[in-house]
């Protein structure tokens, strides 16, 4: 963000005004910090300064001091916290912490951070989405060097085999944001306080050239991962002129002494720092195995009691850990699972399954552990009482929080079956209940189950199940004409397809704190532009009731959005309503379905009428 010469339009100074929304977005956009975090930041008393730039960027700092915020859209959206913001108030982004040392200076040299460069936790990779904001550390040491946005999610990080881009870096120690202050080398971040500038208010600066070339294939460096593993980023800004001689003169002077940069990151400090603290507390009474493994049924048991819904199983075992069981842990505490007597978290998943607490089972394919079922009736379920304080605090420090705003719009679908009378021998068969729903998974898992009571697997194949009556009527009876022959067997890939295939199907949707669960297939959204009187288009959309979604109040935010009149109307002829609008507003408006609302794209039926 921070590499190229961008020269400051203005400055000026804040009014009263501008001061209260700047630090609600900072509340918005950062739910971890607290009232008095932000007043550390933006002191009340303090004028606050903005400089504008010519690419749009807005840097806000304290008038005399350090620049704490830059917004690099200008409209609030993309607002990040300086690494001076950082030191000061180190927790209000979570982190990312590198390998060591040889990691950070390609990161303090512009390159962004790739997934192979992170260190990763015992528990697993944290919870994120892509575009959240995350902070960059060294180990050691609670002092950010960079931040920047996550550019996949977590759950597309580990498809990716942990390859890849992981944070494209806004702004870093030592890069031009940070020259333009010309603040000097400081060892101790308790220092920064005691520093005198020149011109720490960015009014005079003009940041001029001078990375230049001088990180090309720094990315493909990062770890000795070449370009086969993680493939090649090249950031085109640096690539769209050459370097002036005074350009390449002052990469060269960094080069220089990139080395003895890197080689203090480490010793960066932050004074009256309370996560320092809680390092330096674990560190003088480190917990014992017989303290971990007590911590650790603690813990699960109180994910189970407030957190763990029967509607969510299956559930892979990391994410029970990183999602559910972290969240749990006291404050301050770090739980590390290889410091426990079972050392990984399939042994200790497997260890609570033999106790009849859990019934976990590992998939074939991925080797992963796998939640299935929780045993609420088993004594040490019942004889434990969960702490409902101590979850919340838990929750907040230990999971990326998200905005009231955005959570009343997450949208969860799921498809679910519920047996018919042609399954209903075999869910009998292997104590099943019929009266219950099962998502595809959990009812593939009741027919194998049978295979295996009845012994049908093939003795010469075992990738064959040979049909007995009650599996060969349940699979076929009625789907094959009369005179045809039954199948006497099929292939094990295609036995769950073809079950729940006979089974009743039932979806659930689940918006914010609303749920509701009905029968047949998931209807789609339609949306549609056809022409009226006078050649103007109109575009319908219906089916909103399927994702619960408000009709009148989507018409009332339609109307802002696209600056133009919208009206409710009953569907003919049919139950639930549509929402008129004026113009032929198509590809927009199923982008804000999908954005906003959370539709999935496979749910959304577009059909232009205008273009025949």
């Amino acid at each position: 963000m921070f590499k190229k010469g961008v020269e400051a339009r203005s400055h000026q100074r804040l009014s009263g005004a501008d001061r209260k929304k700047l630090k609600r977005t900072v509340k918005e956009r950062f739910p971890r910090a607290s009232d008095s975090d932000i007043d550390a930041l933006l002191p009340p008393k303090v004028e606050i300064k903005v400089s504008k730039y010519q690419n749009r960027v807005l840097v806000y700092g304290i008038e005399g001091g350090f620049p704490m915020f830059f917004d690099i859209d200008g409209r609030g959206k993309e607002i990040f916290p300086t690494v001076y913001a950082l030191w000061k108030v180190p927790d209000i982004l979570p982190s990312f912490m590198l390998k060591g040392g040889e990691v950070s200076q390609y990161v303090i040299g512009g390159a962004d951070l790739m997934f192979p460069g992170i260190s990763i936790p015992a528990e697993g990779l944290p919870p994120f989405i892509a575009g959240e904001a995350w902070a960059v550390k060294v180990p050691g040491n609670p002092a950010p060097i960079a931040v920047g946005t996550t550019t996949m999610s977590c759950t597309e990080a580990l498809k990716a085999g942990l390859r890849g881009k992981a944070v494209k870096i806004a702004h870093y120690y030592g890069d031009l944001l940070w020259e333009s202050v010309e603040c000097p080398y400081v060892p101790n971040a308790g220092f920064l306080d005691d520093v005198v500038f020149e011109d720490p208010t960015l009014s005079s600066a003009q940041i001029s050239d001078s990375y230049d070339g001088a990180n090309d294939g720094a990315n493909d460096q990062l770890n000795g991962i070449d370009d086969k593993d993680m493939g090649q980023y090249v950031d085109v800004a640096d690539v769209q002129s050459e370097p002036s001689s005074a350009s390449v003169a002052h990469s060269d002077a960094r080069n220089e002494t990139a080395e003895e940069v890197t080689a203090h990151v480490g010793d960066l400090n932050l004074t009256d720092d309370d996560s320092a603290d809680q390092l330096t507390r674990e560190d003088q009474h480190p917990l014992s195995t017989e303290d971990v493994d007590m911590l650790l049924e603690k813990c699960l048991l109180q994910a189970l009691h407030t957190t763990v819904k029967d509607k969510d199983l299956p559930m892979p075992g990391s994410t029970l850990w990183s999602n559910y069981v972290l969240p749990c842990r006291p404050s301050g505490i770090t739980l590390d699972i290889k410091k426990s007597s079972y050392k990984k978290l399939s042994k200790w998943l497997q260890a609570k399954s033999s106790t009849g607490l859990i019934i976990v089972k590992e998939e074939k394919y991925k080797k992963e552990s796998v939640l299935f079922s929780v045993n609420r009736s088993h004594p040490d379920y019942s004889s434990f009482k969960p702490e409902k304080q101590q979850v919340e605090e838990a929750v907040q420090t230990g999971v990326p929080a998200v905005s009231e705003s955005r959570s009343v719009k997450i949208l969860e679908v799921a498809e679910i079956y519920k047996p018919s009378v042609h399954v209903n021998p075999v869910f009998a068969s292997v104590g099943a209940d019929t009266d219950k729903l099962y998502s595809a998974s959990d009812a593939t898992d009741v027919v194998f189950r049978y295979v295996e009571k009845e012994n049908l697997v093939k003795p010469t194949d075992k990738s064959i199940v040979v049909l007995d009556a009650i599996l060969c009527d349940a699979l076929f009876k009625g789907a094959i004409k009369k005179g045809s022959t039954y199948p006497t067997e099929i292939h094990k890939r295609d036995l769950g397809a073809a079950f729940v295939n006979r089974m009743q199907a039932h979806h659930i949707v689940t918006r914010g704190n609303d749920s509701v669960v009905r029968k047949g297939g998931l209807k789609t959204v339609q949306i549609m532009t056809e022409r009226r009187q006078g050649n103007k288009k109109m575009t319908k959309l219906s089916g909103l009731e399927t994702f619960l979604v408000d009709p009148e109040a989507l018409a009332s935010e339609l109307q802002k959005k696209f600056a133009c009149s919208t009206t409710v109307a009953e569907l003919p002829g049919k139950k639930g309503h549509e929402v008129l609008v004026q113009g032929g507003v198509i590809e927009n408006l199923a982008k804000h379905m999908i954005e906003q609302y959370g539709i999935p794209k496979r749910y959304i039926e577009v059909l232009d009428k205008t273009r025949r």
